[in-house]
């Protein structure tokens, strides 16, 4: 495989041309959520329709007050397989969406995953075979060679995870499932 740095920033230039989750709203939210400590339904439901416009609906089901002390209680726990389970345990929220909330409040440790992040690091052999659906324990699973990637490379985790999202975008051939 060419150079990683060189395969980073080609891929991360071309994501702008996919259908992924835009990464300046991302940015947006996550200010938010550091500022205030917490995110509200409405801010949710905005995370979860940028990355799932058919299942965000799902999300205004939650209690308001049950959307601030998740979002609150992942800024206070440690480890990934708690964060990821606490925003999946929000209706609306399996873990590629659930990603988008990491990725927000912390692109610097997180990154947003979803079924062509998995097969893209299957195709450059971090991971073995391919996953159609994720839980906590696969978005651990991901994270770990993502941060490897972006330890190697200088880019941060969640620059790693949209770059590795448009090469699966460019090389897939067929359908994504």
């Amino acid at each position: 495989m060419q150079d990683l740095d060189a395969f980073v920033a080609e891929y991360l230039d071309a994501y702008g041309d996919t259908q992924g989750v835009l990464p300046e709203r991302l940015d947006e939210f996550g200010e938010q959520y550091r500022q205030q400590g917490h995110l509200t339904r409405q801010q949710l439901y905005d995370i979860a329709y940028e990355s799932s416009t058919r299942s965000a609906y799902h999300v205004e089901s939650n209690p308001e007050s049950r959307c601030r002390e998740v979002t609150e209680n992942v800024i206070a726990v440690e480890g990934d397989f708690s964060k990821i389970q606490l925003v999946t345990g929000l209706s609306g929220f399996k873990a590629p969406t659930a990603s988008c909330v990491l990725a927000a409040l912390d692109p610097e440790r997180h990154a947003v995953v979803d079924t062509r992040v998995w097969a893209a690091l299957d195709r450059l052999d971090y991971l073995d075979g391919r996953k159609e659906s994720f839980d906590a324990a696969d978005y651990v699973t991901m994270i770990d060679p993502i941060r490897t990637i972006a330890d190697d490379t200088g880019y941060t985790p969640a620059e790693v995870g949209y770059a590795l999202f448009a090469y699966d975008d460019d090389v897939r051939e067929g359908t994504l499932h």
